[in-house]
């Protein structure tokens, strides 16, 4: 049975974590409660996979900054998660492992949380589940999963994980661009039906891109920056730090071998059929590249520095692959992003239409004593990023303590 307690941070991911060393700091009573493991989100990514920010940018409170000998490099899943695990006992983090919150309402005094654990009550509650904690999956994986295996990208592991023969990649973000990269890499057959994820360079004139785009405030834009409110959930530029970094993007994929089609809409009988867009998909990434790159040299010049030589595109259209038939697919990775999922608090408005919470700074504005930290777009672009988190974790934990 869990104890009552005067804040309860719900999820021990970075966001929660990072509450937790503030409220510690400050000398809030509090537990921390997590559906699984502490660092859960870093336990279902694939085998292989490694941050796609260099090591330096973990700028979490305390103890949570990175101090390796490798800053420039990109830590690897287990060795993220041994970071974390680290950093929370490093100022006792008072985590309850296995007690995910299946439903929180308010009471006159507070909150009432039921866990898998027992019944918690709390004077206020921090939610820090995540920024994403739902795979986005359309309807035709359902349809496609009636004929051959079909995983989501939280249960994909490795190559070895999916059926010998050709593999469908829906999706074309980060993780369904790596997830492809690497199946090519094992010499299977590919086909990628992408989305319109932007791209950019791992780096120019030998420096890592999101160092450039640390010093021109990239991060630092908020959600006003950006041309709609739904642009919130908008994919992040496809990238990778496999194997100390490279570019990564539909026409890097196209080069190693894989064939690319338009974004799948359905069944034919034995044939997919796909939308005639892959050409949309290849600009909306040519022109991430494009702006990005543009970016840099605006940087570059206010910094006083001589003319960048910056990283061009190969500028050959990928040819358009034909629409796959089931019987030549052995499985399918659904990959298509992620969404949030706050339908454990029950309360009404919390959300607003895109399942994001209503809030100021990280303060619910329609429940009072209720909290978000590690949202997309909490305070800026950095919010939910091992950069950014520590400073709105800081933010919400004093305003608690006054």
């Amino acid at each position: 049975m869990l104890a009552d307690t005067d804040v309860l941070v719900v999820g021990a991911g970075q966001a929660g974590l990072a509450v937790s060393h503030e409220l510690t700091r400050a000398g809030v009573d509090h537990v921390v409660v997590e559906r699984e493991r502490a660092g859960a989100a870093w336990y279902v990514r694939w085998n292989s996979f490694c941050l796609v920010t260099p090591n330096h940018t973990i700028r979490l409170p305390g103890a949570g900054e990175y101090d390796g000998d490798d800053p420039g490099g990109y830590l690897p899943r287990e060795q993220i998660i041994v970071h974390l695990r680290r950093w929370a006992a490093s100022f006792g983090a008072p985590v309850r492992e296995h007690a995910g919150v299946d439903s929180l309402r308010v009471t006159d005094d507070g909150f009432i949380a039921e866990t898998q654990a027992g019944r918690v009550r709390a004077r206020q509650v921090v939610a820090c589940t995540g920024a994403y904690q739902r795979e986005r999956r359309p309807e035709v994986a359902e349809d496609l999963a009636h004929h051959v295996p079909v995983v989501g990208a939280t249960s994909y592991r490795s190559p070895d994980s999916l059926p010998d023969g050709r593999i469908l990649v829906m999706g074309g973000g980060q993780t369904a661009g790596q997830i492809a990269e690497e199946l090519l890499a094992a010499g299977r057959e590919v086909v990628i039906s992408p989305g319109r994820a932007p791209s950019m360079p791992r780096r120019v004139e030998g420096r890592d891109t999101v160092d450039w785009l640390l010093d021109a405030g990239f991060f630092e834009h908020t959600a006003a920056n950006l041309p709609s409110p739904a642009a919130r959930l908008g994919p992040n530029p496809i990238v990778t730090g496999r194997a100390g970094g490279h570019d990564l993007n539909l026409r890097t994929l196209a080069a190693a071998g894989a064939q690319l089609t338009g974004r799948v809409l359905g069944l034919d009988g034995e044939r997919l059929v796909v939308a005639d867009d892959l050409g949309v998909s290849v600009a909306s990434g040519d022109e991430g590249w494009q702006m990005v790159c543009a970016l840099i040299a605006e940087t570059a010049d206010r910094m006083g520095l001589p003319a960048l030589e910056l990283p061009e595109l190969p500028p050959a259209s990928i040819p358009v692959a034909p629409a796959p038939r089931l019987a030549d697919l052995a499985g399918v990775v659904v990959a298509c992003g992620f969404r949030p999922d706050y339908r454990w608090i029950d309360l009404p408005g919390v959300v607003d239409e895109w399942g994001l919470p209503l809030q100021r700074d990280g303060l619910s504005t329609v429940v009072p004593g209720l909290s978000f930290v590690g949202v997309p777009w909490l305070r800026h672009r950095k919010s939910p990023l091992l950069m950014g988190v520590g400073e709105d974790a800081a933010l919400v934990a004093d305003r608690i303590a006054a």
